[in-house]
């Protein structure tokens, strides 16, 4: 196998399956597909009528702030070639084409008032052309580029959001819910916010420790609202799922025998994913107690005259209480956690944790990304850590996953990841017995991808970007995922495959040579 992979350990892996699945082969009514993003792959910017978006403003004018200098004024241009792409779907034998819709080309100022009749008529076309397919659609609604004029308002910090978002919720219920039946509100809640936490993304306001929360809870209520509307006029007629896409970067103790360090890899994953998770899935609601104790403990040490993270009244706590109907899950990487104090006088979600963040340095990496480290048992403790802390009732749909490379052709660690991934998923699945109903590669094509512009790769198929007409062409990875559509299987030979995370995890030479991010602003924490 290529060198690229890991630290691998041959085992056979029949040894731990024999009985419940020798084979690696998921189940036949197991969803597989593909997924884009609109302002990473339409372009258009400025095309019939789409209003002006936050990345649009914050790329243009801060061109220093992206790695490359480049913007998504043309990216793809998928809103041109949207057949071309969606047939690059069906060519895999996938299941089902995930795609967002841009709020600022639906309503030019995010507002209900002022609704673009060749906004609503593209996406007609797409959804149209995905059915035609033999493809399910699954739609997310905010991926990030929230209209600017919105954003002139407040953005997520103004509250009065939360009434806009319904609005633009019903429009998309009333133009599409008849073809749609699988909705992703938000696309990662813990991710669009540190664009009120950080300068390095749109919409580039940093306020730390104070945005992240106050945006988070604007969020959690709009995604409430529109769960809630779709539940009382539609759900009996349209009969969809609805849910929001959680990041999830899995949490490990930086000294396995340290127990501090592993308080702090527990409080890491509260901060950074129960924040947003437990407010909809747990069977209490609200946010977690360790959370708000936190927060509020050094807000007062602080000066601040209430705490930093808003408070849901009991009527909110039920309103938000099971406002989905699946999990999804977006998954990537993995870091190493190590307590560090909190409470420092400049307040930050990571102080409030009490936390230091590493990337471990001799871990596998992509080659694309330096946030992306190759840890494949990490998505499998995820589910499990969703499945014990949430409970069977919630199915989980893997809404991400994929691997960053400079977009070769002949891409095999991108096999060798989406392989090895695929199978702790399968693991999650029949060792484990946690509720895994389907998994999505980021990205079907290649895109602009975010602060990294467009130096790093995600694609099944490449793009050209030097190539006016932005020509597409299959990797090798796109014909790998055509034969796991086809068989329902992992190729026999990545059942011999096996990431020994806890060899890594017990050698001291990565723990010397980890790199620090105790400061988000640095490296932000995101996926796409």
């Amino acid at each position: 196998m290529a060198t690229c992979v890991l630290i691998i350990t041959l085992l056979t892996v029949k040894t731990v399956l024999s009985e419940q699945n020798p084979n690696f082969t998921f189940p036949k009514d197991f969803k597989i597909g593909a997924a884009t993003a609109s302002y990473q792959i339409e372009g258009a910017w400025n095309v019939d009528g789409k209003g002006v978006s936050i990345w649009d403003k914050f790329t243009h004018d801060n061109p220093e702030r992206i790695s490359d200098r480049s913007n998504g004024d043309d990216a793809a241009k998928s809103y041109y070639k949207y057949k071309e792409d969606i047939k690059s779907v069906k060519d895999m034998g996938m299941d089902f084409y995930r795609f967002s819709i841009s709020w600022p080309r639906i309503m030019p100022d995010g507002l209900p008032n002022n609704i673009n009749k060749k906004g609503i008529d593209y996406y007609n076309d797409v959804i149209n052309e995905v059915l035609k397919n033999d493809l399910f659609p699954l739609v997310t609604m905010f991926h990030w580029d929230l209209p600017q004029y919105l954003q002139d308002l407040g953005g997520w910090l103004n509250e009065e959001i939360v009434v806009y978002f319904e609005a633009y919720a019903k429009v998309l219920y009333e133009c599409y819910g008849d073809r749609v039946k699988w909705w992703l509100t938000l696309n990662e809640p813990g991710s669009a916010v540190m664009g009120y936490e950080t300068d390095m993304l749109a919409p580039g306001i940093n306020a730390s420790g104070i945005g992240y929360y106050l945006a988070a809870h604007n969020m959690l209520k709009a995604h409430a609202r529109a769960f809630r509307l779709y539940q009382r006029k539609y759900r009996d007629k349209q009969n969809g799922k609805i849910s929001f896409s959680t990041p999830v970067q899995w949490a490990t103790p930086l000294n396995q025998n340290s127990s501090d360090d592993i308080d702090a890899a527990e409080l890491f994953m509260e901060f950074n994913v129960a924040l947003f998770d437990d407010p909809v899935y747990s069977q209490t609601g609200d946010y977690p107690q360790k959370v708000k104790d936190r927060v509020g403990n050094f807000s007062m040490k602080q000066g601040f005259p209430k705490s930093r993270l808003p408070s849901f009244t009991k009527e909110e706590v039920e309103y938000v209480k099971g406002s989905a109907d699946y999990y999804a899950l977006n998954e990537y990487s993995t870091m190493l956690i190590k307590k560090a104090d909190g409470g420092e006088d400049t307040p930050s979600m990571l102080t409030d944790a009490g936390i230091e963040v590493y990337i471990p340095t001799q871990w596998p990496q992509s080659k694309g990304s330096t946030w992306e480290t190759i840890a494949p048992k990490s998505i499998r403790q995820i589910i499990n850590w969703i499945t014990h802390r949430y409970g069977k009732k919630w199915d989980i749909f893997i809404t991400e996953n994929g691997y960053s490379d400079k977009g070769k052709l002949q891409d095999k660690c991108r096999i060798d990841y989406l392989a090895t991934y695929m199978v702790e998923v399968l693991k999650a699945m029949y060792i484990d017995d946690c509720p895994v109903i389907g998994y999505t590669v980021w990205s079907l094509i290649d895109n602009y991808e975010w602060a990294d512009g467009y130096t790093s790769k995600f694609g099944l198929y490449h793009v050209d970007f030097n190539d006016e007409d932005r020509k597409r062409t299959p990797k090798q990875s796109s014909y790998f995922m055509a034969n796991v559509t086809k068989t329902k299987r992992i190729p026999q030979e990545y059942a011999k495959l096996e990431k020994s995370l806890a060899e890594m995890e017990t050698s001291p030479a990565y723990r010397r040579k980890a790199t620090s991010m105790k400061d988000l602003r640095k490296v932000p924490t995101y996926n796409n």
